[in-house]
C-alpha cells in the first residue's frame, strides 16, 4: 500500500528548499502544512513563521513532540527533526500547503473579490446568485466561512495561508463548485492566497484605510494589484469609476469586464426604497429589469460588481437575474434593524471615511427626514483616518461622536481626534459610551428621521482595554427601539387618561 501524505523532497521542489537530518527524504510524508505550533499534531510540517511578536523558530522542540514529521525554516537549526530549509518561510508557507492538499483551487471556480469597501457584501451575494442557481457554493470572509449550510467562525478576512488551503481542500472534498472568497490587502501582502488559481478577481474600489500597515496610499494601491499583477487570475472584473479600478483594468493582460457607469456593465434609471431597489441592467450576456433588497448607491454598485462575476464565472444570464430579488442580506450590511417604526434604524461596517461618506448617501436617497449619524474609530489602527472620519460624519444633520474599538487606546483621546475634522457648523454631540450614543441617536429621532449607527456592523463584541466584551450594534439599537415605543406607547395612554 502506498504511503499516504505528501512526500518531504517533493514538497522542496515546491519552494526550491533544501532537506537536512534525513538520509532518504522520501520517507518523510506530510499530512498538513501548519504555520501555528499550538495546532502541530502527528504528521505534520510545521512551518516557522518570523512574526512581529513571535519566531516560529523557537518553537521546533515543542512541535517535534507534538509529533510533527518535519520543520519548514530558514536556516538548519541543532535539532533530530527534518528539515525543509528555505529563504523565506512565509512565503514558502502558500506553496506549500496548496501542494499538499492537492492544489485545490484548481478543482473549483475561486471568485477572489478586493476592495477598501465592500469586499463582504460582493462575496456574499455572489455565493447567495450561485447558489439560487442551483450551484454548491462556498464562502470565505469576515464574517465567517461556509461550506454549502455549513457556517464557519472566521477570525481573518482571508485566512492564514495554510488554513486557507486546507479550508480550500474542505470545500473540493465537500463537493463545492464555486468559492466566493474575500482577499484582504494585508492577505495578499502576506502571502496568505499564495498558490491559488483565481478563476474571476473582482475589485471594488481604493480609499484611505490600513495605512498603519501600508504606510502610504501608493503602497496600499500596490498591495491591492498584487492580485492581478501577481496571481493566478483568468478574468478580472474590475469597477473602472473608481480610479485605482481604471489603473487596475489598464494594466491588466487577461480578459477583463468592467464595471461602472461607462462600462461593459451597468446600472440605470435606479430607484431605492427602504425595501429595496429596482433598476435597468446592462452587461454583454444581456439586459434587464430588475428589483434587487439593496439599498443605496454603494449596495447597488456592490450588486453590479457581484452579478458581473457570476456571470464571468460561468453563471447563466436568466439564473442571476433570477436570484436578484432573492439576495440573502448581509449581517451589519447596510442592515435595516427597524420595523414599522416612525423612524427607520440602520446598521452598517462603514469604518472608513468613504463608507461613512456612502452610507450618508444612502440615507439621502431614501428621502427621509434628518440623517442621524452615530461614528467613531478604532483604536490601535489608521491614526491619520481619525479626523476625517469626523469630516464625513459632518455630512449627516446630526452627528454622534462615539468610541468604536478603543482597544488599548484611550477612547476619549479618539473621539477627540474624530471630533477635530467635524464641521464645526454640524450638529453634534459627544457620548464616548457607545451604548449611551446609540440610545441617545435614536432617541433623538423623530418621525421619517434615518439614524445610521456606523462602524462595526456584524461585529459581537466590542474590544476594551484587550478584553471583548459582549456589545452588538443591532440589538443595542433594537434595545433602544423597544424603549422608545414603550415610551410612545405611554404618551398615547397618559393623553388618552386625560380626556
Amino acid at each position: 500500500m502506498a504511503k499516504s501524505g505528501s512526500p518531504l523532497d517533493e514538497l522542496a521542489l515546491v519552494v526550491s528548499g533544501d532537506v537536512a537530518g534525513v538520509a532518504d527524504p522520501t520517507d518523510v510524508r506530510i499530512l498538513d502544512v501548519i504555520h501555528d505550533s499550538r495546532q502541530v499534531t502527528e504528521g505534520d510540517l510545521f512551518v516557522a513563521i518570523r512574526g512581529e511578536s513571535f519566531d516560529g523558530h523557537a518553537f521546533v522542540t515543542e512541535v517535534t513532540a507534538r509529533g510533527a514529521n518535519a520543520v519548514c525554516v530558514d536556516h538548519i537549526l541543532e535539532t533530530e527533526i527534518p528539515q525543509l530549509v528555505v529563504a523565506d518561510t512565509r512565503t514558502a508557507l502558500g506553496p506549500l500547503a496548496a501542494a499538499v492538499h492537492r492544489h485545490p483551487s484548481r478543482d473549483m471556480t475561486v471568485v477572489g473579490v478586493t476592495g477598501t469597501n465592500g469586499k463582504t457584501t460582493v462575496t456574499h451575494y455572489i455565493e447567495s446568485l450561485a447558489s439560487h442557481a442551483g450551484v454548491a457554493t462556498g464562502l470565505i470572509g469576515t464574517i465567517h466561512s461556509k461550506i454549502g449550510d455549513t457556517t464557519l467562525d472566521a477570525f481573518h478576512t482571508t485566512p492564514e495561508a495554510s488554513d486557507f488551503q486546507r479550508l480550500l481542500g474542505q470545500m473540493r472534498d465537500a463537493g463545492t463548485h464555486l468559492v466566493a472568497t474575500e482577499v484582504s490587502s494585508h492577505a495578499l501582502e502576506m502571502g496568505r492566497v499564495a498558490a491559488t488559481q483565481f478563476a474571476v478577481a473582482g475589485f471594488t474600489n481604493l480609499s484611505q484605510d490600513h495605512l498603519d500597515f501600508h504606510g502610504d496610499m501608493d503602497r496600499y494601491l500596490k498591495a491591492k494589484r498584487r492580485l492581478f499583477d501577481e496571481l493566478d487570475v483568468a478574468t478580472a472584473v474590475v469597477n473602472i469609476d473608481d480610479p485605482a479600478g481604471a489603473v487596475i483594468a489598464d494594466s491588466f493582460g487577461g480578459r477583463l469586464i468592467t464595471v461602472g457607469r461607462d462600462a461593459q456593465c451597468r446600472h440605470s434609471k435606479a430607484t431605492s426604497t427602504v425595501e429595496g431597489t429596482e433598476f435597468e441592467l446592462d452587461t454583454p450576456w444581456g439586459s434587464a429589469s430588475v428589483n434587487a433588497p439593496v439599498i443605496g448607491r454603494f449596495n447597488l454598485d456592490n450588486a453590479l460588481l457581484a452579478i458581473a462575476c457570476s456571470l464571468a464565472a460561468g453563471i447563466p444570464f436568466d439564473d442571476v437575474v433570477a436570484g436578484l430579488p432573492h439576495l440573502a442580506g448581509v449581517p451589519g450590511r447596510y442592515e435595516v434593524v427597524s420595523g414599522d417604526d416612525p423612524i427607520t434604524v440602520i446598521v452598517d461596517y462603514a469604518h472608513t471615511p468613504n463608507g461613512v461618506v456612502e452610507a450618508i448617501a444612502a440615507a439621502r436617497e431614501l428621502h427621509g427626514e434628518r440623517v442621524i449619524a452615530v461614528v467613531g474609530a478604532g483604536g490601535d489602527r489608521d491614526r491619520d483616518k481619525r479626523p476625517l472620519m469626523g469630516e464625513a460624519a459632518s455630512l449627516a444633520d446630526l452627528a454622534i461622536i462615539t468610541s468604536d474599538n478603543p482597544r488599548s487606546e484611550n477612547p476619549e483621546e479618539i473621539v477627540a481626534s474624530v471630533l477635530s475634522g467635524l464641521d464645526p457648523s454640524v450638529t453634534s454631540v459627544t457620548e464616548v459610551d457607545r451604548r449611551d450614543a446609540i440610545w441617545r441617536a435614536v432617541g433623538s429621532a423623530t418621525s421619517g428621521d434615518i439614524v445610521l449607527v456606523l462602524g462595526r456592523g456584524h461585529e459581537p463584541t466590542q474590544d476594551i482595554g484587550g478584553q471583548k466584551l459582549p456589545f452588538d450594534d443591532r440589538n443595542v439599537a433594537r434595545e433602544a427601539l423597544e424603549m422608545a415605543r414603550k415610551s410612545t406607547d405611554s404618551d398615547v395612554n397618559s393623553g388618552s387618561m386625560g380626556q
